[in-house]
């Protein structure tokens, strides 16, 4: 058994940390159909990536693994979800429950990986009292109220873009310091914040555009380009 040295959380790079939770997801699922080693080889290929990139990427962490057998499926798992948080439970908060909020509230799979939605906020009216996932909607105005009763470590901002600075200025004043965007806006933070933005309508025009590359491509017929394009 060959060990790695580790370092630390602060000398992995940003792309390493944005694959750990896919990772995380691939080895849960290997775990649920029972396996419990896995080659780098299969686990990349089951990640999505190639071997020679999960290899790197698990380096950072101080991973063990067995030459000829692989990795430990559950220890591994355990590892990275260490790595990324999972281990303890970080309670969250959502802001902003229109259409694209809601659906966030609703969404069962956050307590599997360690989240727990402890509020929901919105500014509208008619949308402060609502039940929704067994949470009742509290008014923005009483937003500091909210942080300081439940300890919110992370908020979802997912209001309408003119909102979104204000509320995300707000946040930072409460304490709150890493903040995952909706709202189809930059928002601007002081050193120490981390924000993550999630803009769907990027990701559409991402894949509409290897769409596009597939229609002007004249190797594209009878899948005989798909046969031909290997992932990088």
């Amino acid at each position: 058994m060959t060990r790695i040295a580790p370092t630390t959380t602060k000398g992995i790079p940003e792309a390493t940390i944005a694959r750990l939770p896919v990772y995380l997801r691939a080895l849960a699922s290997l775990a649920d159909q029972g396996i419990a080693t896995i080659s780098s080889g299969a686990l990349a290929e089951a990640a999505g990536v190639n071997s020679a990139q999960l290899r790197k990427d698990l380096s950072y962490l101080g991973s063990y693994g067995t030459r000829g057998v692989g990795y430990n499926v559950e220890y591994l798992r355990f590892q990275i979800g260490r790595e990324v948080g999972s281990a303890h439970e970080w309670p969250v908060i959502i802001v902003g429950l229109g259409n694209l909020g809601t659906a966030l509230a609703n969404y069962s799979g956050f307590s599997s990986r360690g989240f727990r939605v402890v509020a929901l906020v919105d500014s509208a009216p008619e949308q402060v009292g609502r039940w929704i996932h067994g949470l009742t909607v509290s008014a923005l105005d009483d937003l500091e109220q909210v942080v300081a009763s439940t300890g919110a470590a992370i908020a979802v901002i997912a209001t309408p873009p003119g909102a979104a600075q204000a509320v995300c200025d707000r946040l930072v004043g409460l304490g709150v310091t890493s903040i995952l965007n909706f709202a189809a806006t930059v928002l601007v933070v002081p050193e120490g914040v981390n924000v993550r933005k999630v803009d769907l309508g990027q990701e559409l025009q991402i894949l509409a555009y290897h769409e596009q590359r597939k229609s002007d491509d004249p190797r594209v017929f009878d899948g005989a380009y798909a046969a031909e394009v290997t992932p990088a």
